[in-house]
């Protein structure tokens, strides 16, 4: 590992941390990511982490607070653009229809995206907002 990439892991982790502390899972590979979509069952919120402001103030605080919803997803899964490139660019092959976003977020039933957030529904909005607009679709969906 060059130092760069030391020094972006190292910066990275606790934003990883802020949302594997809240019962995320990381999938770090197109493997992880092919057998998550291929053999996951039930409704998933995923989240394309990144290292900006608006992933920092905005999304991640969401993703977490919105888990307080009676209903919600059974599987919180996330990968993160930036770091784990060749895992965020295969979960984005499964996103059919929508722009690559950092960061954004996705309900899953089976695999197939029932909701999509993109970045542009993240940045400038309040973090009630993005709550409301997960719940919102964990209250349909999940």
């Amino acid at each position: 590992m060059n130092p760069y990439e030391a020094y972006m892991k190292e910066i990275s982790q606790p934003m990883r941390d802020e949302l594997t502390h809240a019962g995320f899972s990381e999938l770090t590979t197109p493997e992880a990511v092919d057998e998550f979509i291929s053999e996951t069952k039930g409704t998933s919120l995923v989240v394309i982490n990144s290292v900006c402001g608006c992933a920092a103030g905005l999304a991640r605080p969401a993703a977490r607070e919105s888990l307080s919803n009676d209903k919600k997803p059974d599987h919180l899964v996330t990968v993160f653009a930036g770091q784990d490139g060749e895992a965020t660019s295969r979960m984005r092959d499964y996103f059919e229809g929508y722009e690559p976003s950092s960061p954004s977020m996705a309900v899953l039933k089976d695999g197939q995206v029932l909701h999509f957030i993109p970045r542009e529904e993240i940045e400038d909005f309040e973090v009630e907002e993005i709550v409301d607009n997960l719940t919102t679709a964990y209250n349909q969906y999940c």
